[in-house]
């Protein structure tokens, strides 16, 4: 897929932000990742950290790394125009490692499951094997540390977010939300809908990196068992 140079945008006086597009789409997301490797495959001294999302990347920028005289966003712009009109597009289809989860659904650990089955028009079972049967990408990590916002949900079971969120959501929680499906890597509120719930630690400040899943990687869940 050839997708057109992305426009730069400062981001504050420390960032630039490139867009490849709005909206969430496989493709244009899988390119996002691809920038971002082909960027960190040369790793310029000024450049402290990038920040992927659905169509966009984040450049994060050490201006005390410039020469006073320059304008520290424009020289990184210039480096990256320079650097992006090397990048092929079919590196947006590398390979990536795939993490497995093991999950428990339905019952306290999936309190929605019902509710989706019953707006998809589904037995909670095949909710249960259509999920586990997916395979996903980490789009981006966002809402809170850690929480990974996965593509590649079965469109059949997309259902709405609770209209009142949950003041105290499980870590480990596996839900969907809209058309999307994800995991709280620690308790906080939510207003996903929670289907089952993972005893991998997904987040772990002590280690390095302190997220156990990365933009990019492929997850799969294994169904352990599904509780009534």
């Amino acid at each position: 897929m050839n997708l057109p140079t992305p426009t730069i945008e400062r981001l504050g006086d420390a960032a630039l932000l490139l867009r490849l597009g709005d909206g969430i789409d496989a493709q244009v997301n899988a390119h996002v990742h691809a920038l971002a490797r082909h960027i960190l495959a040369a790793r310029p001294a000024w450049l402290v950290d990038l920040v992927p999302a659905y169509a966009t990347l984040g450049v994060f920028v050490d201006v005390a790394a410039f020469d006073a005289a320059a304008d520290p966003l424009d020289a990184a712009r210039d480096w990256l125009l320079a650097r992006l009109a090397t990048s092929p597009n079919t590196d947006a289809t590398a390979a990536t490692r795939t993490v497995e989860l093991h999950v428990d659904y339905g019952g306290d650990d999936g309190p929605d499951l019902d509710d989706v089955a019953a707006h998809a028009g589904l037995s909670p079972d095949e909710v249960v094997r259509r999920h586990a049967a997916g395979e996903y990408r980490v789009a981006m990590l966002g809402f809170a540390p850690g929480f990974p916002y996965l593509l590649g949900l079965d469109p059949a079971l997309a259902t709405p977010r609770l209209t009142t969120p949950r003041e105290s959501v499980p870590a480990g929680s596996v839900a969907i939300g809209g058309a999307q499906t994800g995991l709280y890597p620690q308790a906080g509120p939510g207003g996903w809908r929670l289907i089952g719930r993972t005893d991998a630690v997904l987040f772990d400040p002590q280690h390095a990196p302190p997220t156990a899943l990365q933009p990019g990687d492929r997850v799969r869940f294994v169904a352990r068992r599904r509780t009534p």
